[in-house]
């Protein structure tokens, strides 16, 4: 009994233990904390990204550092330090403190910057619980860029020094080519001239085009990754509601004429609502870019199966004649013979059809597909001017120009051939002799016409000699 008596009390002493052996740890822990007179806050940057909001090392910027003096105490400087690459060698300070909403008017007394540190020195001491803030224009983050946490130290008025805690890294970037590009058009004189106009400078600015080229390329390749991905699925819908409209069943005749109407008769905004917002309402989810390419393929498979139609029975109808004798089916007919002389003759219609599809490419952007214009459209909003969204134009313009040119080629030699013209350019050697020989022909055919008027004239004058006069002949007159 006495030993379960000392177990129940060594029971009821360890909670005790416990709990005073966490309050020495916590009391210890405080007792080594630093005490700060001056309490770090926060601090920021201003982007300096030209058509972004990027904070990019190398380049000038605007730090912002604000501390809060602790009641009792008073600050008499503040020194602020960057890692190695940084320098506020060329930065102005601007000194702002507040207590409360009331602005306490005290400036830089003297600011000495060295490289990648600068102290102020103010010309009177900060009072006590009021809120510090330190404006550095034109100063210098490292150029290599990454995470940069602002640290420093700071002078009492009772002449004691201790360090600042360091703040919450500042995410800033590496200074790149294009950003090095970007600042060397800034200091040149002809395209500050060019942007102090109204119109260049809102919609042509140089070094939002430049930067513009690169930031809205991931969202063209989205945009040229749709079109192609949905076109071969819109190509193979077309032919067969072609083939549907065509055909000798009322049912597929139909089915295709509903389908080929109603998507031609809607618009294609109205079309990317519905599949965009009405499919989640029935709780099938897609990815927005695969939908996208859905919504692209269905609308397109209705232009095209209108296209396809038109070319089959533009066909004469004399090649199903032909084909039928050869003891040809109406399929072996159709896709050996009738089809491949369709998609001859409408490749110039497709052409231009792609390039409407791969235009209507922008409307996907009004339901947060991250495409071509969605991008122009985020850097338009950051940047305040119209730029981004020319140089989206120029971005369509590279795809769509050489395919219409392409077009017009095609045109050009598919009209050329069925005149029997020939591919441009090709057997002229040919086209020579060909000339040459029709040229021998006509004067041959000329000279054979000439000798049968010769022979014509020679058989009426021996038909008609006897009902002729008689001439006298000169023996006759003679003898008389």
């Amino acid at each position: 009994m006495p030993c379960m008596a000392n177990h129940a009390a060594k029971s009821r002493r360890a909670p005790i233990q416990a709990l005073v052996l966490v309050c020495a740890l916590l009391f210890s822990l405080l007792i080594s904390a630093p005490a700060y007179a001056l309490t770090t806050n926060k601090a920021t940057a201003r982007p300096n990204e030209d058509g972004g909001s990027s904070v990019i090392g190398g380049l000038p910027t605007r730090l912002t550092w604000e501390g809060t003096v602790d009641e009792g105490e008073e600050v008499t400087s503040v020194t602020l330090t960057l890692p190695d690459g940084g320098s506020f060698d060329a930065a102005t300070v601007k000194v702002t403190v507040l207590d409360g909403l009331d602005r306490i008017p005290i400036d830089a007394a003297s600011s000495e910057a060295n490289g990648p540190s600068v102290t102020v020195v103010f010309a009177e001491n900060i009072p006590s619980g009021s809120l510090l803030r330190l404006e550095l224009e034109g100063m210098h983050f490292p150029a290599a860029g990454g995470d940069v946490s602002v640290a420093g130290s700071y002078t009492a008025a009772d002449g004691t020094t201790a360090d600042l805690a360091p703040s919450k890294p500042i995410a800033t970037i590496s200074n790149t080519w294009l950003q090095q590009a970007v600042a060397t058009l800034d200091a040149n004189p002809f395209v500050q001239a060019w942007n102090s106009l109204p119109f260049t400078g809102m919609f042509l600015k140089p070094q939002l085009i430049l930067t513009s080229l690169v930031s809205l390329f991931p969202g063209w390749l989205v945009c040229l990754l749709i079109v192609v991905s949905a076109y071969p699925f819109a190509i193979a819908i077309g032919m067969l509601f072609a083939l549907m409209k065509i055909s000798k069943s009322r049912l597929l005749r139909a089915i295709a004429i509903i389908y080929v109407n109603i998507l031609r008769g809607t618009p294609l905004f109205l079309q990317i609502y519905i599949m965009f917002f009405g499919l989640p309402m029935l709780n099938i989810h897609i990815d927005n870019n695969i939908l996208g390419v859905i919504v692209i393929a269905i609308n397109s498979s209705a232009y095209l199966a209108e296209i396809f139609r038109a070319g089959i029975e533009s066909i004469p109808p004399g090649q199903y004649e032909a084909a039928s004798s050869l003891g040809m089916s109406h399929i072996q007919t159709m896709f050996n013979i009738i089809i491949p002389q369709t998609i001859r003759r409408v490749i110039p219609t497709v052409t231009s059809d792609f390039i409407t599809s791969y235009k209507d490419t922008s409307l996907l952007s009004s339901v947060g597909v991250m495409e071509l214009m969605m991008f122009a459209k985020n850097a338009t909003s950051v940047s305040g001017n119209m730029t981004p969204y020319v140089t989206a134009a120029i971005f369509y313009l590279v795809i769509t120009l050489p395919l219409i040119k392409v077009v017009g080629i095609i045109e050009a030699n598919i009209a050329r051939s069925e005149r029997g013209g020939g591919r441009p350019g090709g057997n002229r050697a040919k086209a020579a002799e060909k000339l040459a020989a029709e040229e021998a022909m006509s004067v041959a055919g000329s000279s054979h016409f000439e000798a049968l008027d010769h022979e014509t004239a020679d058989l009426l004058g021996a038909a008609l000699a006897p009902f002729k006069p008689s001439q006298p002949t000169l023996g006759g007159a003679l003898d008389v």
